[in-house]
């Protein structure tokens, strides 16, 4: 099996771009658990997002990565 430590240990990598997908977001005020995929819970934080993908599953966001990466889309 091989290990990787950095990308400069992979060779070549080609440019790709993520595909736009729709996700559906909701800021939230106050600490929340949300069940993840694996079956435990994840902590969110004040001020976090909590997002549900394509695939109907749930999952948090950081409040300062959830800004810099996503737009709401206003209907």
């Amino acid at each position: 099996m091989k290990t990787f430590d950095n990308f400069e240990e992979v060779g070549e990598m080609n440019p790709c771009r993520k595909k736009p997908i729709i996700v559906h977001a909701v800021q939230i005020h106050e600490e929340f658990r949300v069940k993840s995929l694996e079956g435990d819970y994840a902590q969110g934080k004040p001020g976090d997002y909590l997002m549900r993908g394509f695939q109907g599953e749930l999952y948090i966001c950081d409040k300062t990565i959830f800004e810099s990466t996503y737009d709401f889309i206003f209907q």
